[in-house]
């Protein structure tokens, strides 16, 4: 390191900086050891007519520091080298002001957005997973997880102690919100404002490495979810390098939207790029889930998600990923191919599937779930089509909703019943289970984890937590705080049952530490809520192990509707005698006699059997009844059902021929 005084001292100009270095870098922006204790800086500051680095004996307030102007380049960027190695800490002064900043491509800040940045060497990290063939979209079962609440400790190294345990009840991929670095000591993530910097919150870059490098080892993918849509509003420095980050002609529900279409925004578009490779290179991670989409505008020819999302797989290079989106316009061109007019993703989350569960456990149609019945046919649909709307009119928005998806592949819609926004879009972050009967949330769950989409859980879920999940954040000043906490009060107030002043005064307050922690995980639930979680258990073995269920084949499904809160659906085998049945009865119990639907007839020779019913006294149900005889179908109340084809034990009755006249 070069030598420091206590005092600050201005040292003099670096010579430009040597191209050799340059053609080392991996990435064209922030800080990387191109050799032994030689470290190259690179910065986007369009703004400025000086940059100078600025290193730090410490990350302390008032540590020493030495001054080392940045060559100018062309297009605003500005570079050099100094002899500094990993851990070095270190901030840009932009044309010679008294403040000192964050590198905006900063690889970490150990005291937070506010702070000192870090010079990482992710060389050092010893990697195991060598022969890791990445992951595929068919098959997969998603467990979205909040690093900060899923243990006690908050941390990656204790998340990934309960990975094995994920691993044996089934899970396939990890979904992690998102973790680049914020101000405060406690939040969602989606107001991160330092997207390379993994947050210190949560551990050291390594341990974040260790815990996607542990996932690996048991089998398990591990996507991470990304906000590209807009940056937080405290420890946002971008504007003192730039002006063309953001965009203040296409506001979003959280302020300014970045700027990937409009002038200088082509490095804006570099530095995203460069963000996903970032991510898939340096820390192995599967793919992504990309936030909100539908407040990504960009008009440019190759729409920024999509490009995003194909240098990431290029970065991949032999490894699969997986890609996917959340909508809410539920655009399907994202999982079109490119040649289509696409943006070749992998998936699109289906609120449509949550928001008719929703209605069908809890009669409850007000705000986002005013347009859906929680019908049986509504059911049949999603696994048939995946959206419901796909272009009809919404009265909730007043306008037509979605787009078509036929000739979508059934895995590309993911399913939920639960996920972070939705549990805390309620008056205490109250779980779906505490909302409607035990019989039909077993019927919906089995609907869930046995239907051709690909299912995503909560963390918790599986064991049915009784932990709640609310919104918190701890960003900003009281007044910001304040101003967090109105406008999260007001948006809950779209909700007639939530817009009194009664239940407003109380909503957990987000800055209120209480109300994170009383969002952490309880692992002991896993015994106390044992049949929940034998329940979820046997469900994901029989997606994995049943030859129909795992399927997903295109066109593979077919449902009918059985009464006014029942219906079946039916997965096809080539000759038709290996299929099955589900029958989800989610109203009083009901007998079917006649039966004029032909997706209950089974072909001849064979019959159906219980293959797996929700009503097992082992999931806390009053016990297994046949559904199918050859006099009628009795289909218990509230239940789930899955069915198989077995060899008839005794054959078919003949029909009595009834002589006319």
């Amino acid at each position: 390191m070069l030598n420091t005084k206590r005092e600050i001292t201005q040292v003099v100009a670096e010579p430009k900086p040597d191209m050799m270095a340059r053609a080392k870098r991996r990435y064209p922006i922030g800080a990387e050891l191109i050799g032994e204790s030689k470290t190259h800086f690179r910065v986007w500051a369009p703004k400025a007519q000086h940059v100078d680095l600025v290193l730090e004996e410490s990350a302390a307030k008032n540590a020493g520091r030495t001054f080392h102007r940045l060559e100018a380049e062309e297009d605003g960027y500005f570079s050099g080298v100094a002899n500094v190695g990993a851990g070095a800490c270190y901030r840009f002064r932009v044309n010679k002001a008294e403040n000192f900043h964050p590198d905006p491509a900063s690889r970490f800040q150990p005291d937070g957005p506010h702070g000192s940045s870090c010079v990482i060497d992710p060389t050092t990290f010893h990697w195991t997973d060598s022969q890791w063939p990445g992951v595929k979209l068919k098959g997969q079962i998603i467990y979205e997880m909040h690093v900060g609440t899923f243990t006690k400790e908050g941390t990656w190294h204790a998340a990934a102690e309960q990975l094995a345990e994920l691993a044996r009840i089934g899970i396939t991929v990890i979904e992690m919100m998102p973790i680049a670095d914020f101000p405060g000591k406690f939040g969602w993530g989606y107001d991160g404002v330092d997207l390379f910097a993994p947050t210190h919150l949560y551990g050291t870059p390594h341990d974040l490495r260790a815990f996607v490098n542990r996932a690996h080892s048991l089998g398990m993918g591990v996507i991470l979810d990304v906000v590209y849509n807009h940056f937080g509003p405290d420890g946002n420095y971008l504007g003192i390098y730039s002006n063309s980050y953001l965009t203040r002609e296409k506001e979003n529900d959280w302020g300014d939207s970045i700027n990937f279409d409009g002038p200088d925004s082509q490095p804006v578009r570099e530095f995203f790029i460069t963000n996903g490779r970032y991510w898939i290179e340096e820390f192995h991670f599967d793919g992504f889930r990309f936030d909100a989409t539908q407040t990504i505008f960009d008009n440019s020819e190759e729409y920024i998600v999509g490009a995003i999302g194909r240098a990431a797989r290029k970065a991949a290079r032999t490894r699969s990923i997986i890609l996917v989106a959340e909508n809410e316009r539920q655009e399907a061109k994202l999982i079109r191919p490119r040649n289509e007019g696409g943006d070749d993703l992998d998936a699109i989350w289906n609120d449509d599937f949550h928001h008719s569960a929703v209605v069908a456990l809890t009669g409850r149609r007000e705000a986002y779930y005013t347009d859906y019945l929680g019908s049986p046919q509504e059911f049949i649909s999603a696994a048939k089509y995946g959206y419901l709307f796909q272009g009809q009119p919404y009265v909730w928005q007043e306008a037509p909703r979605g787009s078509p998806t036929f000739g979508a592949p059934p895995e590309a819609f993911v399913a939920f019943i639960e996920n972070h926004d939705q549990v805390s879009n309620t008056a205490a972050g109250e779980r779906l289970r505490f909302q409607t009967s035990p019989g039909r949330y077993r019927a919906i769950t089995a609907l869930l984890l046995l239907g051709p989409w690909t299912p995503l859980l909560f963390q918790g879920q599986e064991f049915g937590a009784s932990i709640p999940f609310v919104f918190f954040t701890d960003t900003g000043d009281g007044r910001m705080r304040e101003a967090i906490r109105k406008g999260r009060f007001e948006f809950l107030a779209q909700f007639p049952s939530l817009a009194s002043d009664e239940v407003q005064k109380r909503l957990p307050v987000p800055s209120n530490p209480e109300v994170f922690a009383e969002s952490k995980l309880d692992f002991s639930e896993r015994q106390k809520n044992k049949r929940f979680y034998d329940m979820h258990i046997d469900l994901l073995r029989l997606r994995r192990e049943d030859s129909r269920f795992r399927e997903q084949k295109p066109g593979g499904v077919d449902g009918a509707v059985l009464g006014t809160k029942s219906f079946v659906l039916r997965y096809f085998s080539d000759g038709n005698t290996d299929d099955r049945l589900l029958v989800v009865n989610l109203g009083e119990r009901q007998v079917l006699a006649p039966i004029p639907e032909p997706l209950l007839a089974a072909p001849l020779g064979l019959e159906w059997k219980t293959l797996w019913s929700s009503e097992s006294t082992r999931y806390g149900g009053p016990g297994v009844v046949t559904v199918a005889t050859q006099d009628s179908w009795i289909l218990p109340a509230e239940a789930a059902v899955a069915l198989r084809l077995a060899p008839e034990k005794a054959p078919r009755r003949q029909p009595k021929v009834r002589k006319l006249g």
